[in-house]
């Protein structure tokens, strides 16, 4: 069997899918954080979203199904098993009621 020509670091199939869609997703985050009224809530959410994904940057493991179904449940219907549907930006004041 002739050796690969292929450099060792080379994504199978899956992983290349799998970081297409993390990409998609970082995308939709930050388009989503761009409707914040409000700059410095915009810039912390922005901060957050990056610090977030170089966090999780070396992450391998799958969710398992069981996983991910328990995540849906406590997402109160923003996420679907294919992924994120929406993501809600909504407006408060911390001064209303006080």
């Amino acid at each position: 069997m002739a050796a690969s020509r292929l450099p060792p670091a080379t994504l199978t199939l899956k992983q290349f899918v799998r970081r297409q869609q993390v990409l998609l997703l970082y995308r939709r985050i930050l388009q989503t954080i761009r409707q914040v009224p409000n700059d410095s809530d915009r810039k912390y959410l922005k901060d957050w979203a990056r610090e977030e994904f170089k966090r999780n940057k070396s992450a391998t493991e799958e969710a398992s199904p069981t996983t991910e179904a328990q995540d849906l449940k406590e997402a109160n219907g923003i996420v679907t098993t294919t992924g994120v549907r929406s993501i809600c930006v909504r407006e408060f004041s911390l001064d209303q009621g006080l």
